[in-house]
C-alpha cells in the first residue's frame, strides 16, 4: 500500500478517512480541496488543478482523496488501492450540516487558509442534485479498477470502522501489502 485513492461524494468522510489511512500507513495525505480552492474560496483554474493533480500522481506515495474527475483515470492508473465511500445521501447531508455548525467561521485542516467554514445553500443543492450522477461516476470508476488493485467499497460507517481496524492490525503485523476484497 503506497498510493491510495479515496473517492466519494461530499460528506462521505473522505478527508477523515484519508487522515486515518495516512497516519496508519505512514503515507502523505493530499486533500483535493487544497488543489480545488485558493484562499478566500476562490476556485482554481481547471488546467492548474489538472497540473497539480498530475504532480501528485507522479509522487512515489500518497493518500489522495476527492474529485477533479478529469484526472481520475490517471490517478487510478497509479494507485494500488481504491476506496469508495458510498454512504447514503441523508447521512452525508447530516454530516455536512454538523461539520458546518461545528467548524463555523474556522478553517478546517483540509482546505486552504482564508477559507472559513460557512453555510452554502449552493453546496447543499449540489449534494442533492448530484446524488445519482456522482454516485454513478464513482461506480463506473470503481468497476474499472481491475483485479490488480485492492478495492474497498464502504457503504456504512461500520464498514469504515472495520476497514480501519483491519488496516491497524495489518500495520501492527508489518503487513500493509495489497489485499483484495
Amino acid at each position: 500500500m503506497r498510493r491510495v485513492m479515496i473517492i466519494g461524494q461530499p460528506g462521505s468522510g473522505k478527508s477523515t478517512l484519508a487522515r486515518a489511512v495516512g497516519e496508519i500507513a505512514h503515507l502523505p495525505v493530499v486533500h483535493i480541496d487544497m488543489i480545488h480552492w485558493m484562499p478566500g474560496w476562490v476556485e482554481r483554474d481547471r488546467a492548474e488543478k489538472t497540473r497539480m493533480c498530475n504532480a501528485v500522481h507522479r509522487r512515489p506515495a500518497w493518500v489522495f482523496e476527492g474529485g477533479h474527475t478529469a484526472t481520475w483515470e490517471d490517478r487510478l492508473a497509479r494507485a494500488d488501492t481504491l476506496i469508495w465511500l458510498d454512504l447514503p445521501v441523508a447521512l452525508r447531508l447530516w454530516r455536512v450540516t454538523r461539520r458546518t455548525a461545528m467548524s463555523w467561521g474556522r478553517v478546517r485542516p483540509d482546505v486552504p487558509e482564508d477559507c472559513p467554514e460557512r453555510f452554502s445553500a449552493e453546496f447543499f443543492g449540489f449534494i442533492w442534485r448530484t446524488r445519482a450522477t456522482a454516485r454513478a461516476r464513482c461506480a463506473r470508476l470503481f468497476a474499472s479498477a481491475g483485479g490488480e488493485k485492492a478495492t474497498h467499497h464502504l457503504r456504512r460507517p461500520s464498514d469504515v470502522s472495520s476497514y480501519l481496524a483491519a488496516l491497524r492490525r495489518a500495520a501492527q503485523r508489518g503487513n500493509l501489502g495489497i489485499s483484495h476484497r
